[in-house]
């Protein structure tokens, strides 16, 4: 019954649109590409506003009490804000499904139910090997409460390098 309401249902229209999709562009060309490869191909890298990002953002676990203040969280913030356009947009991917921003900005990011949820970063008491996660649907990532801004910053780019290619870090 899933699989009828996700795909049989639809399954002419769908047909009908990845075919004049592969007349536009050959089908083994797109082959080399994951679902994120190509949304970032396709729609081209956002122009994110960090400061907006910053602003319209929740925190939650480890980083409650303090919130944006809290050093990790500031050196999140520097972090992002020394990478370009293409990283920040693996980021906003990474934390919540899609690299696109709202056109009405962060204050009305939504959740695949189409509800609100606002960028959360949410700390956790783990030590520095381990690495950033994230719930998508709730447009959350999981940062662990480094000592230091260098190791956040290595682990949270190499989770959105492993991110791209497919692997996933525990």
């Amino acid at each position: 019954r899933l699989k009828y309401q996700m795909l049989g249902r639809v399954k002419p229209q769908l047909t009908e649109l990845l075919l004049g999709f592969f007349d536009v562009i050959d089908e083994p060309l797109l082959t080399v590409f994951d679902f994120q490869e190509l949304e970032l191909l396709m729609c081209g890298l956002p122009e994110i506003d960090v400061e907006d990002w910053q602003e319209n953002t929740e925190y939650t676990g480890e980083f409650t009490t303090l919130g944006g203040k809290h050093p990790v969280c500031k050196w999140f913030w520097e972090v992002v804000q020394g990478y370009d356009q293409e990283y920040r947009a693996r980021l906003l991917q990474f934390a919540t499904g899609t690299s696109g921003v709202p056109s009405g900005g962060f204050a009305i990011l939504q959740g695949p139910d189409r509800n609100i949820r606002k960028f959360t970063i949410h700390g956790v008491a783990k030590g520095n090997e381990h690495f950033p996660n994230a719930h998508t649907f709730f447009n959350r990532i999981y940062l662990p409460v480094y000592t230091e801004k260098s190791t956040m910053k290595k682990k949270l780019t190499v989770a959105l390098e492993m991110a791209a290619t497919g692997f996933d870090i525990e």
